[in-house]
């Protein structure tokens, strides 16, 4: 029995260990310099945001009211290119830029996805905000959402300090 023990602590502490080991090889030789393609491409992506409405509070809003199209013609066109460019990446074995293999891991479903996504989709009505689009709204003069944001930094932490006693 204590030998069954031990295996399922050995087995729990690998499986940790590869959760937390990054897939992709870092350059950990990069540069302030280098990453600055990063944050052009971030500022590209927050004004497009901006422009299309999708990080409007009142949008955000008229979707969780059933009022308007607008969010669910935004979320359902990324989903859509998303599955097309899965298919694609699998169909044609496409790698990424530095020539890595893409590698599509299995996930299980659990109880936990559920209670969790209620809580985003509560929060995300609440405050008119998702964690994507927060730098945004800050960058649009909306300073209000940096209450947010500092909500959505306090339960990363504490779904950090909590993880081991949640439904996985």
């Amino acid at each position: 029995m204590t030998n069954d023990i031990l295996e399922q602590e050995e087995f729990k502490a690998e499986l940790e260990a590869i959760e937390f080991e990054p897939q992709n090889e870092q350059h950990s030789g990069e540069s302030f310099k280098a990453n600055i393609k990063y944050l052009i491409i971030g500022v590209l992506f927050g004004i497009v945001f901006v422009k299309a409405e999708i990080v409007s509070w009142f949008r955000i809003q008229e979707m969780f009211r059933l009022q308007s199209f607008h969010m669910y013609g935004v979320i359902g066109s990324a989903v859509i290119v998303g599955v097309i460019s899965v298919w694609l990446i699998k169909r044609f074995n496409i790698k990424t830029i530095t020539g890595e293999n893409v590698i599509f891991h299995s996930k299980t479903f659990n109880k936990g996805q559920i209670i969790g996504g209620l809580l985003f989709g509560l929060g995300w009505a609440l405050t008119g905000a998702c964690p994507g689009p927060l730098f945004a709204q800050i960058g649009s003069g909306f300073l209000v959402i940096i209450i947010t944001l500092l909500s959505a930094i306090a339960g990363t932490w504490v779904y950090g300090l909590l993880r081991d006693k949640l439904p996985h």
